[in-house]
């Protein structure tokens, strides 16, 4: 007895087939080729795919064929991801917008467009250049004041802020000596890294922006007293279009927003001295 014929059991001639399992109780072995053994014993037509399905298939090789010809980008002479924002033949994924950047004075971007997106992309870079290990340094925080500050007000604010980074109880209560430098053995780290920025106002010659960003600032080296940590602060600053870019007139500080802390384990003084000399800042843009 083979399986096909129990699972007909139970049935005489004549009886209701075992609908179950195929029926007439014969078991059906499919052969490859075009026909195939009914159980009335008659040729099967072959299966033909339905009118739905050609024309299902028929409209994905389209727009494959229409993606594959758009990614193509531009003319045979376009070199790859060559060519302006903008421009005829450019591939579709090239960046598009204002350059934020066009040139560096003393290590610090400058150069923007003179455009909300340009005043963003200053108020990060200048956020950055404010809050670098560069403003404890006399000769450096001069280069800094004047490359970010509007000509009216830089004079100032370098008179401000030699008087706030120099004064000797800064210093030490920091750990570095009288000339800003750190003791031996221990790197002096101060950066400021921008999370977004926002623009409150603007227009073609002035613009107000907000940055929000963290600030990591410390000693890192053996038996610090003030290892490195990090804080949140929103600075908003006030710019003004001034030979020909974007200078601050006005710079204002608050704590936060600030997140709330994971619990990860702090990395050793050495770990963070080597991470801050291994990498580098970035260029903000907007």
């Amino acid at each position: 007895m083979t399986p096909a014929d129990d699972h007909g059991r139970g049935y005489r001639s004549g009886d209701a087939p075992d609908d179950a399992y195929g029926g007439s109780g014969r078991t059906r072995t499919h052969l490859p080729g075009a026909y195939d053994d009914g159980l009335d014993g008659a040729p099967r037509r072959p299966v033909r795919p339905s009118r739905s399905l050609i024309t299902v298939v028929g409209i994905v090789v389209l727009l494959i064929a229409a993606i594959a010809f758009a990614n193509q980008g531009g003319s045979e002479g376009d070199s790859a991801g060559g060519g302006s924002a903008g421009a005829k033949g450019t591939s579709p994924t090239a960046p598009t917008g204002v350059d934020p950047v066009k040139g560096r004075t003393d290590g610090i971007p400058t150069g923007y467009a003179r455009n909300a997106q340009g005043a963003q992309s200053a108020a990060a870079n200048y956020t950055v250049a404010l809050g670098s290990d560069g403003m404890y340094d006399k000769d450096r925080r001069a280069l800094i004041v004047g490359t970010v500050y509007a000509p009216e007000v830089s004079a100032a604010r370098r008179g401000d802020l030699d008087k706030a980074y120099s004064g000797k109880e800064l210093l030490s209560g920091i750990g570095l000596g009288p000339d800003g430098t750190p003791p031996e053995g221990m790197t002096f780290v101060s950066r400021h890294n921008p999370v977004g920025a926002k623009v409150e106002s603007a227009n073609q010659n002035e613009a107000r922006v907000s940055v929000w960003y963290s600030a990591l600032f410390g000693l890192a080296g053996e038996n610090s007293r003030n290892p490195v940590t990090e804080s949140w602060y929103t600075s908003t600053l006030q710019l003004r279009w001034a030979d020909g870019d974007w200078k601050i007139v006005n710079h204002t500080q608050k704590d936060g927003p600030v997140p709330v802390g994971r619990d990860q384990t702090a990395s050793g003084s050495q770990e963070m001295a080597d991470a801050v000399e291994q990498f580098g800042g970035f260029t903000y843009a907007r």
